[in-house]
């Protein structure tokens, strides 16, 4: 695949190449893979949670139980629906 591009950006990648002592070539690839290294790129995060251990089924017993035990409990009648019997 050839990519071209403009004169001014060219003479940038060669300043870039040539203070890190690389190719054009290599400084433009680099560039390119860190945008697609970087947090916010959808196939960063995919990869990232992807890569994530599977939690044990114990330690989904023991979120399921923190959840139950947080629960508060359903009132049928509001703070409203008790009128005084005077």
């Amino acid at each position: 695949m050839t990519i071209h591009i403009p004169d001014d950006l060219a003479r940038g990648l060669a300043g870039i190449a040539a203070a890190q002592q690389k190719s054009v070539e290599q400084v433009a690839l680099d560039s390119l893979r860190s945008l697609f290294d970087r947090a916010s790129s959808p196939q960063v995060v995919l990869r990232t949670v992807r890569a994530l251990p599977h939690p044990s089924s114990a330690a989904v017993d023991d979120l399921e139980a923190a959840i139950a035990s947080a629960r508060l409990p359903v009132r049928d009648g509001g703070a409203f629906d008790e009128w005084p019997t005077e």
